[in-house]
């Protein structure tokens, strides 16, 4: 990868692999859309950047030795636009 994406390191970073966008959060990583692997150079160009970053991922949640059960995911809100 060209840039470090430290996984939970904050609430700001994303990252693109192909069509898939992922999102970093302090209790998440979403990854949202899609890429495409192909048998090619290219393809595997892509499916190692993804590899790369799923490696991250895991080695982050093993390293958390307080590393909850489950996360409680609380819902949208909606709020006033403070600039309308």
């Amino acid at each position: 990868m060209t840039e470090k994406f430290k996984p939970y390191a904050n609430e700001a970073d994303v990252l693109r692999i192909g069509e898939l966008e992922i999102e970093n959060r302090v209790d998440r990583v979403t990854l949202t859309g899609d890429v495409v692997l192909t048998k090619d150079k290219a393809g595997l160009a892509l499916a190692r950047q993804l590899q790369s970053l799923v490696d991250d991922v895991v080695k982050t949640l093993e390293a958390d030795k307080q590393l909850p059960d489950a996360v409680e995911l609380k819902a949208a809100r909606t709020v006033k636009n403070p600039f309308a």
